[in-house]
């Protein structure tokens, strides 16, 4: 049974603007259950097919503005429509993300590849109430010896979902070695952050090697990925993290690699930095990329707060000419906060600080413009002039 759900002018209007979300105060009354509806307006125009979930703010995502049949032919051509996207990073690295949620058209749908292997997130009612039909697609695409599904993002408590780490397809190991290029590293499916990894750093890290000489530092090392690429052209790397199993599999992924001169340091970034100043240490190279400070809008100018106490310091660790690359994967810390909070902490720093280069997003993670909640991740290159 297909059900019809209504919205208003202002929901239509959405869509036809390119934002795929209708939200429940745009929504007439619907006795649907979560899955797929019809969408139409106040005058009965058909406007597309969509995932309904019924307890959500976020009540309509859009599939499709024909009336197609949304069967497993669907999905299939969907997904080799976001793999091709995406051709040629293989040869790359054996691990990315394969489907973008709604910036591949695929809302609340996240594949990520880690080698043979893939972890999947299904992330709205809607989507979870067709997984069998979805994930049958994913196998047939993408033909991976095992699917995860890391549906333990909070977010699913905000469609009334159960949170679960379950196999949906094969076994998938504890650990995956996967590689970036001549780095190699090991990814913890079911316990790392995210879906195991930040992929989504792959093309900065690449970078951050590139840009390393001296003395570097890495700030929220996690995996220690940052500070395997700084270690590849910089004497000596210091690497800092609260966590101390994160920081057992960064040693992992050093010894794996070959490296010995990481220094791994257990310790609150914010406590460790003014350490550093007494000290009176400097480094050539600096890498900030904390966690998310700002999960919630009304958190906005805490994080800024937080982000410009971190940036200020390493500012003033810097040698002449050294480089600060720094980031923010906060959502509700758009591009113009995140510069003018970089400004300010320049100005406070008593350094005079360049802004070289603006970092975001490698291909695989699209930022759609009309869809900026596809686009989170924001950094800069900055450089200490005197």
């Amino acid at each position: 049974m297909t059900y019809t759900v209504t919205v208003s002018k202002k929901g239509a209007l959405r869509w036809e603007r390119g934002h795929p979300w209708i939200y429940r105060s745009d929504v007439g009354p619907a006795r649907s259950p979560a899955g797929i509806v019809d969408v139409q307006d106040g005058r009965g125009r058909f406007l597309g097919r969509a995932l309904y979930s019924p307890a959500s703010e976020i009540r309509l995502r859009l599939l499709t503005r024909e009336a197609e049949p949304i069967d497993r032919g669907f999905w299939e051509r969907r997904l080799e429509r976001a793999a091709a996207l995406r051709a040629g990073l293989e040869a790359q690295a054996s691990a990315y993300r394969l489907v973008h949620a709604e910036a591949d058209s695929l809302p609340s749908l996240i594949v990520d590849r880690y080698g043979e292997y893939l972890v999947v997130q299904l992330l709205s009612a809607g989507l979870e109430a067709v997984r069998e039909q979805v994930l049958e697609a994913i196998c047939n695409v993408f033909q991976p010896r095992g699917v995860l599904l890391r549906n333990d993002a909070p977010v699913r408590r905000l469609e009334r979902l159960p949170l679960e780490v379950v196999e949906a397809f094969g076994s998938v190991p504890e650990i995956i070695e996967v590689r970036e290029g001549n780095v190699g590293y090991l990814v913890a499916p079911r316990t790392g952050q995210k879906t195991g990894a930040f992929l989504d750093q792959r093309e900065n890290r690449e970078l951050a090697g590139t840009l390393a000489r001296g003395r570097a530092l890495d700030l929220f090392t996690y995996q220690g990925l940052f500070a395997l690429y700084l270690a590849r052209n910089a004497q000596e790397v210091t690497a800092v993290d609260s966590s101390g199993p994160a920081l057992e599999l960064a040693k992992e992924n050093a010894r794996l690699n070959g490296i010995d001169r990481i220094e791994w340091v257990e310790a609150d970034v914010f406590d460790f930095l003014p350490r550093l100043e007494r000290e009176g240490r400097r480094f050539d190279c600096i890498v900030v990329d904390p966690p998310p400070f700002a999960r919630q809008k009304t958190a906005l100018r805490r994080a800024l707060a937080g982000y410009k106490e971190i940036n200020l310091r390493a500012m003033r660790l810097l040698t002449e000419g050294g480089v600060l690359l720094t980031f923010s994967c906060s959502f509700h810390v758009g591009k113009p906060e995140f510069l003018s909070m970089l400004g300010a902490a320049a100005a406070d720093s008593g350094r005079r600080i360049a802004l070289e280069r603006l970092l975001g997003q490698p291909r695989d993670h699209p930022e759609m413009l009309t869809i900026p909640e596809t686009g989170y991740l924001k950094g800069a290159v900055l450089r200490a002039l005197d």
